[in-house]
């Protein structure tokens, strides 16, 4: 079943428990969901739903950052938009993971004194592998770490 008919049907569910918050959030990630898939024009990847989400993901919390401090009422429902989207969204690959695969471009690329000046053809190599599974703030800090 693609994500979009699990978020309808999951939003039908909440519509059903008179749940309106996370039939809100459900509704706004349907809409993404299906802007995408209307302006590719054929349906989405698995890799294209997690992209929207994590999309969706990174607004929400720009919104609640960026909210005024006396605006509990919208630093709320941003929480609670996180939480409907995070059930949704693809496992993060630990740090662990990410430094187990700079290990293996490293190797695949050949260099065996890796430095500053080599980051580039690294991450080339590396981006590839991890999108959509790593942030890729984080890969970047763990490359520059392990160069």
């Amino acid at each position: 079943m693609s994500m979009i008919d699990e978020v309808r049907s999951q939003m039908m569910e909440a519509m059903k428990k008179r749940e309106k918050d996370r039939k809100d959030a459900l509704s706004m990630l349907l809409s993404a969901l299906k802007n995408k898939a209307i302006d590719k024009r054929a349906d989405l990847t698995e890799a294209e739903e997690y992209e929207v989400v994590k999309k969706e993901m990174k607004q929400t919390k720009e919104t609640m950052e960026l909210a005024p401090e006396n605006r509990e009422d919208i630093r709320e429902a941003c929480r609670i938009r996180l939480a409907v989207y995070q059930e949704f969204a693809p496992e993060e690959m630990s740090e662990e993971a990410i430094r187990e695969q700079v290990k293996e471009v490293l190797e695949a690329l050949g260099i065996t004194q890796p430095s500053g000046k080599d980051k580039g053809k690294v991450m080339k190599e590396l981006m590839p592998r991890v999108k959509g599974k790593a942030d890729g703030s984080v890969v970047n800090r763990i490359v520059g770490e392990m160069l």
